[in-house]
């Protein structure tokens, strides 16, 4: 099976390929509406252009609004997920799309007027079989605002690069995505056993298959993060937990800003068994840790705020404990992964090498 990208042409009007825009969405009342806008105001010709909205049965206003929109816009339909969860809203999506190209897209997010267009030359003139670009981190409140400012640091999330990246580069995965409907034909679509994380288990599918994934600062969007650290740390545990359930399924996809988390609380459990016998070495990890959390946080202040050097420590703190956490429950969840020395190499190399 090759998942290689062929050429498309978007020179011009009767050159644009016809773009699928899939949206799963589940209780998004308050988000849809911004959501919704943003990829109306898009400069791709409507004529050449189909919006799925595949709602997981919700129970707030997200329906009746997109009824609304629908009734404006013949070109946006909705879609039941009875199953509710997102990869089957996707492969809902994916069968029932009239487009050459799918895009997806998320509530939680704003698009940049140009948004479906660089998706559509970047399939078409880079040889990517994916391409992404940049999730620009937005929140409401001080405590929102912290949260979005930590999520675009490395030390808060490692080398997810559509976080902060300045340059193109290939990865090993991107934020939402654009493909050809023939390449998510070809691959079988999203595994539906994944609740979270699909995306990166069908990205680790794709460059198996000799696919290449592009992330590119010109694609723009934005996303409204989490409000609370409460709200924060049951995302990022069930990020950890979801992964353990991919590394289990694909060791290779591994990589080391996901082994980070997990060995920092094996660190902590060991440093407060050691404290009975060594009150030094009980000391050792958590002054270091506290040491480095302390330095990000005055280094990401000094550029973003010196208001939020109170919130930031608890931020990064959470996002590391949450998803090392999560990491380890899926562990007794999903079993020990067979991991080889060569996956642990690959986990430290570049996706090109990978």
């Amino acid at each position: 099976m090759s998942v290689k990208n062929t050429n498309a042409r978007c020179s011009g009007d009767s050159d644009f390929p016809f773009v699928s825009v899939i949206l799963p969405v589940r209780d998004e009342e308050h988000y849809i509406t911004r959501c919704l806008d943003s990829i109306l105001v898009n400069d791709y010709p409507q004529d050449h252009l189909e919006i799925l909205v595949i709602d997981g049965m919700s129970t707030d206003r997200s329906r009746e609004i997109v009824r609304e929109y629908a009734r404006r816009y013949p070109f946006i339909r909705l879609l039941d997920n009875p199953r509710c969860i997102v990869p089957t809203a996707l492969n809902i999506g994916i069968r029932e799309a009239k487009g050459e190209i799918i895009v997806r897209v998320d509530a939680h997010t704003i698009y940049a007027s140009d948004y479906i267009s660089r998706c559509v030359e970047l399939l078409g003139t880079t040889g990517a079989a994916n391409v992404g670009g940049m999730q620009h981190a937005i929140g409401t409140d001080y405590t929102s605002n912290g949260i979005a400012i930590a999520t675009t640091t490395p030390f808060g999330i490692g080398d997810a690069h559509y976080r902060y990246a300045e340059d193109e580069m290939w990865v090993d995965t991107v934020y939402l995505g654009a493909w050809r409907k023939s390449t998510l034909e070809a691959l079988g679509g999203f595994n539906e056993e994944w609740a979270v994380n699909q995306d990166y288990e069908l990205n680790y599918r794709l460059r198996k298959a000799g696919g290449k994934i592009l992330l590119s600062p010109r694609i723009q969007c934005w996303y409204y993060v989490r409000t609370s650290l409460g709200a924060l740390a049951r995302q990022y545990f069930r990020y950890g937990f979801w992964k353990m359930k991919t590394v289990v399924a694909h060791p290779d996809s591994l990589r080391w800003r996901q082994l980070a988390p997990p060995a920092l609380v094996v660190a902590l459990l060991l440093s407060l068994g050691l404290l009975p016998v060594s009150r030094i070495l009980g000391i050792v990890v958590p002054a270091l840790y506290l040491t480095a959390n302390l330095l990000a946080s005055i280094w990401t202040a000094s550029r973003r705020g010196w208001k939020y050097l109170p919130l930031l420590p608890l931020v990064f703190a959470t996002i590391h404990l949450s998803w090392g956490m999560g990491f380890f429950v899926g562990l007794f969840k999903w079993g020990m992964p067979r991991l080889t020395l060569s996956s642990l190499v690959r986990a430290f190399q570049s996706p090109e090498m990978a």
